[in-house]
């Protein structure tokens, strides 16, 4: 007869129930929405914070189960710790002065990260990624500090608002990064006084949009592939495991059968010999 605790975990580890957490959360999502519209909250504004209760509730409740399933294990699990801080933030009272936290009931729908094998799996890759993506974003920095630096001087004195500074000079060339309108906002009235300006800017295009970034996307997929290749060599592993556990399981079976065949082979060779 399985004990409450072994009941409760196979309830919180049921799909069924997981599902229903993850419609939860997309209901409560689309609700937190519509209490932005000041039509929607005069129309049905006591009914919206009476079903946010609930959901707080049904969340608060789903922590809990999963607390006393898991007990600290719970703890070591980071996307469970994940779930406990965003209903934990939730929990906290909002008044006038504190009404951005009214605002950050919105990161519930983040739970759908957990709740998603999918988007799990994107999030992990993100995070492995990040030791690369941080070295890239040193080269990156490096560029642009290099490029400030020469466009300050070259620039800085017939353009001040755009490269008076390091600073501007470094935020003028984020735009020019972006290609958001830096050929007609910025470099064409540059090329008016100095003509020869498209040549660092250009050069500065390739190496910051076209090459460094490049090599964000680069080490993102690169992290993802990695991600799949051991998920399935887990699963190989595991289907091996299986299989042998399998076996182990039946091995007198097989046996048993194999002497059964032996000996129905042997019956059959004698009778062949007789006359």
């Amino acid at each position: 007869m399985p004990d409450l605790r072994s009941r409760v975990l196979e309830l919180v580890e049921n799909r069924i129930f997981q599902n229903c957490i993850m419609v939860l959360i997309v209901v409560n999502a689309v609700m937190l929405g519509l209490e932005t519209s000041a039509t929607a909250v005069a129309w049905a504004g006591s009914f919206l914070t009476l079903f946010d209760q609930i959901v707080i509730a049904v969340f608060c409740v789903e922590i809990l189960l999963r607390l006393y399933a898991h007990r600290l294990a719970f703890f070591r699990d980071p996307w469970s710790v994940f779930d406990f801080v965003v209903v934990a933030i939730t929990l906290m009272p909002a008044s006038e002065s504190l009404s951005v936290l009214r605002a950050l009931r919105i990161l519930r729908v983040l739970r759908l990260v957990s709740a998603v094998p999918r988007l799990r799996r994107v999030v992990t890759a993100l995070l492995r990624a990040v030791p690369g993506v941080a070295s890239i974003s040193a080269l990156l920095l490096l560029v642009f500090y290099v490029f400030a630096v020469i466009t300050t001087k070259l620039f800085g004195r017939a353009f001040p608002d755009w490269f008076g500074t390091i600073g501007e000079s470094m935020y003028s060339l984020f735009q020019i990064m972006t290609l958001e309108s830096w050929s007609m906002g910025i470099v064409r009235p540059v090329m008016e006084v100095y003509p020869w300006a498209w040549a660092v800017f250009v050069t500065f295009i390739v190496l910051s949009s076209f090459t460094v970034l490049n090599l964000f996307i680069a080490i993102i997929i690169d992290s993802m592939q990695s991600l799949h290749e051991e998920e399935q060599g887990r699963v190989a592993v595991e289907t091996g495991e299986a299989v042998r556990r399998e076996f182990r399981l039946h091995e007198d079976d097989y046996q048993e059968l194999r002497s059964e065949l032996e000996e129905i082979r042997r019956l059959l060779q004698e009778r062949n010999r007789e006359p």
